[in-house]
């Protein structure tokens, strides 16, 4: 009888521990730790989404790596790139965004994710003060590299063509009509700024590359202008008939230029 129970006992406690186990509980309970190098893949994304959600970029992007280099195969690895290619823009690390943004692209070019590491590098190259706003009050534009933005352009049209169902697909679409306008103001405000100093010559070459890399833009208005008054000062009456003849015939406004700011013009 009593090795009867003792065998009762001992398949009670066997029985337990398998149930408890198997809920995880029993395991979590003993290795639940604060620090990454000891937290298994799961806990680590977790922690590291937690941030992530909660603003905490700088400590998401800690957490990233460690994931990264402690379990570089797994699916959380894959996600931690795009995850931290996120925070590294957020927090303005533009160059690191766009880095990590490719490391996904090089390592998973057919991987679920590619069209939002192809979106999250858009935006890393995207500056939303490129040509109208406040920012020109204090920095000539024609000293701005514009770089970035033709990146931001050729990046969103790269994901607008592959991924057309992509949920990102009509944003890209927008930025890409706004970084178009915003190019071609800056060449027409380059153009603008040679005028003012007597390069006429370079003052209708930018005003001619606005019209021609970015056609039916707004800025085109005050590019033709431009082209009309640096021919008349270069003495090259026909040629500046023909450029006014091509004003008058395209836009419903005077020739003479505003007095108000020209980037204010529309």
């Amino acid at each position: 009888m009593r090795a009867w129970l003792l065998l009762r006992n001992a398949f009670f406690l066997l029985a337990a521990s398998s149930v408890l186990a198997g809920c995880g509980w029993f395991g979590d309970m003993f290795t639940r730790t604060n620090d990454p190098a000891k937290m298994t893949a799961d806990q680590l994304y977790r922690q590291a989404r937690e941030a992530l959600t909660s603003g905490n970029y700088a400590d998401a992007i800690k957490l990233y790596e460690s994931l990264e280099s402690r379990f570089p195969y797994g699916i959380q690895a894959q996600q931690a790139i795009l995850d931290s290619a996120f925070a590294q823009y957020k927090l303005g690390e533009r160059a690191q965004s766009v880095a990590s943004a490719d490391r996904y692209l090089k390592l998973y070019p057919q991987g679920d994710g590619a069209d939002y590491a192809l979106y999250i590098k858009g935006l890393a190259n995207f500056i939303e003060d490129l040509g109208l706003l406040s920012f020109i009050a204090t920095q000539d534009l024609a000293e701005r590299d514009q770089k970035a933005a033709r990146e931001s352009y050729a990046t969103f049209k790269q994901l607008a063509e592959k991924y057309p169902s992509s949920r990102y697909h009509t944003d890209a679409l927008q930025r890409m009509r706004y970084l178009v306008n915003a190019l071609s103001m800056n060449e027409v405000h380059i153009a603008r700024y040679y005028f003012n100093r007597g390069a006429y010559q370079a003052a209708i070459a930018r005003a001619q590359s606005s019209i021609t890399n970015f056609p039916n833009t707004p800025a085109n208005e005050e590019a033709l202008r431009i082209i009309v008054r640096s021919q008349r000062a270069l003495g090259n009456t026909q040629l500046a008939t023909d450029a006014e003849r091509v004003f008058r015939a395209t836009y419903q406004a005077p020739l003479e230029p505003s007095k108000a700011p020209w980037w204010k013009i529309w």
